[in-house]
């Protein structure tokens, strides 16, 4: 009895209300990843969804979906049925690219839907959050990350994907 007491006891004080909160994270710049394109081999491409999951680089880097790949309405034009929009939404650009640069996602995931050929035409994106509307504030939640997703112990590849100039950065 006695010793059941102690390890309840010692199991609560490990609990994450316990453990002192992280520090005020610098990677507190949401970003939201989104993936359209025309689906090729669906059967290959859910392979890929299965390996992303099981990797838990979004997990690890603090990403997670906030659609779903196929529309619920269309307002206007015509969606294809082999044509897919996913957004993921990340604590910043660099969580981001810490997934996409990732060794795991390269060498391990990509290929499940690039080798022998494509098994679809994609475009993957990254996009920043739009600040809330001053009306807003109060009216909605801010998304805030609540936990901090160090990037750093993800193994990168040796020849990450390059930055790309920031479109209309010129103006």
């Amino acid at each position: 009895m006695i010793f059941t007491l102690v390890t309840a006891l010692l199991a609560e004080a490990a609990t994450p209300a316990a453990i002192a909160p992280p520090p005020q994270s610098t990677c507190d710049s949401p970003v939201y990843m989104v993936v359209q394109g025309r689906t090729r081999d669906r059967e290959r491409m859910i392979r890929y969804g299965e390996a992303i999951a099981a990797s838990r680089l979004y997990q690890e880097l603090g990403g997670y979906y906030i659609t779903l790949p196929r529309p619920i309405a269309v307002f206007e034009g015509e969606v294809p049925p082999d044509y897919v929009n996913l957004t993921v939404r990340f604590p910043c650009i660099e969580n981001a690219r810490a997934f996409w640069n990732s060794r795991t996602y390269r060498e391990d995931i990509l290929p499940l839907r690039t080798v022998p050929d494509s098994a679809g035409d994609y475009t993957v994106a990254v996009f920043a959050e739009a600040p809330l509307r001053e009306d807003m504030i109060g009216r909605v939640g801010d998304n805030r990350y609540l936990a901090d997703f160090p990037a750093d112990g993800i193994a990168q590849v040796g020849t990450p994907v390059p930055d790309a100039p920031t479109v209309g950065a010129e103006r």
